[in-house]
């Protein structure tokens, strides 16, 4: 099929059935069991069809709007997709642990390599993602060590409105124990939601220092209003290769100097994926420079995994900077044609790689997140 997915859900009524003949990643839940203890339903498929008949069953989802509903079905239809990675047996159990993370990663991929199947744009795809990825929320959030903080930044990425919905669904579209108690849970999710003041959207922050400070302090509440003693900017680029990061730059970087690792590698003769840590140490020595003198510049490198670019952000913030984290994305097939014609082309198995440890910024990772469109 090519079009529009969410319009093909309107048009088949929202039938988990019909998506699965547009979306036959689905068909794969149907081989993966769960623990009867908890899913006495049976496998995966017969769960989420359970989930996305509950969710079109809440009092909620009839007042969404059109759009909103959509979003939230295939959300649904797609909340345990990571299980068809994670699920193992484990002394007699089956588990599936980490499955809403991979779960996220799993639908970005599809979505990115399957657009015209799809044709959702970059903000529906990450919204559905980000439900994806913190669709259990609301049932543990209270175990967690900083139970706001985890509201607070689920609140950055996700409406927890349309979470509250799906969650709930999740709970009651199965057969197991402790049903009420977690749907009692979810509900207390919603008041403590309200309460936290990001029910309605994210927490309105006095600042971005403010914010930034919030999610890197242990004993920092949300209400603060923290002097900003930023200094000078940064700008930490992030795409996958070929996503148009030096052309950015060239229209936006206001001259400002350029730390490129991929012109450092080629100085150095280095090929590519051989001896980065060398090449990191080179772009590093040269970054401290400007650290030390106050001065904006740009780092330009794929920065597509989270903990590298967290690294990265701590340590220059502890400079003073404000980091801005500008991350790019072209169409997968623009992208394998990019590649195609550039005379030293990274071979597509590494490319496709690269694709799977995408992690999209999140906008609590720095001072300001730019993501497409944006």
């Amino acid at each position: 099929m090519a079009g529009n997915i969410l319009a093909q859900i309107r048009e088949d009524g929202f039938s988990l059935e019909r998506l699965t003949e547009h979306c036959p990643e689905l068909v794969q839940l149907k081989d993966i069991p769960q623990n009867p203890e908890y899913h006495g339903e049976g496998n995966v498929y017969r769960h989420t069809k359970m989930v996305c008949q509950a969710l079109k069953e809440l009092s909620g989802w009839g007042q969404l709007a059109p759009g909103a509903q959509e979003l939230l079905f295939l959300a649904a239809a797609f909340h345990d997709i990571g299980k068809a990675v994670c699920t193992r047996m484990e002394e007699g159990e089956w588990i599936s642990p980490r499955h809403a993370l991979v779960g996220e990663k799993l639908f970005r991929e599809t979505v990115y390599r399957a657009e015209e199947r799809f044709g959702l744009t970059f903000n529906q795809r990450e919204a559905v993602a980000g439900l994806i990825r913190y669709h259990g929320l609301p049932v543990w959030f209270w175990s967690r060590e900083r139970p706001e903080q985890e509201l607070v930044k689920a609140a950055e990425r996700v409406p927890l409105k349309l979470l509250y919905l799906l969650s709930m669904a999740d709970v009651l579209g199965r057969e197991g124990r402790d049903i009420d108690r977690l749907a009692g849970q979810v509900e207390f999710f919603s008041e403590y939601a309200r309460e936290t003041e990001v029910w309605e959207g994210p927490y309105g922050f006095s600042g971005p220092y403010t914010r930034f400070q919030y999610f890197q302090k242990e004993d920092l509440g949300k209400e603060a209003a923290l002097f900003d003693d930023t200094q000078f900017d940064v700008v930490l680029m992030s795409g996958l290769p070929l996503a148009g990061k030096d052309t950015w730059i060239g229209h936006h970087g206001m001259g400002r100097p350029v730390i490129s690792l991929d012109d450092i590698r080629e100085e150095m003769g280095i090929a590519p994926g051989k001896d980065s840590g060398k090449v990191a140490c080179r772009a590093m020595e040269q970054a401290r420079i400007y650290l030390r003198r106050k001065e904006p510049f740009i780092w330009n490198a794929t920065n597509i995994v989270r903990d590298t670019r967290q690294k990265l952000v701590r340590l220059w913030a502890g400079y003073g900077a404000r980091v801005h984290i500008r991350y790019l994305e072209v169409p997968y097939l623009e992208l394998l044609a990019r590649n195609r014609k550039r005379e030293r082309h990274i071979p597509e198995a590494v490319l496709e790689k690269m694709i799977g440890k995408l992690e999209i910024p999140a906008p609590w990772e720095a001072y300001e997140v730019l993501l497409p469109g944006q």
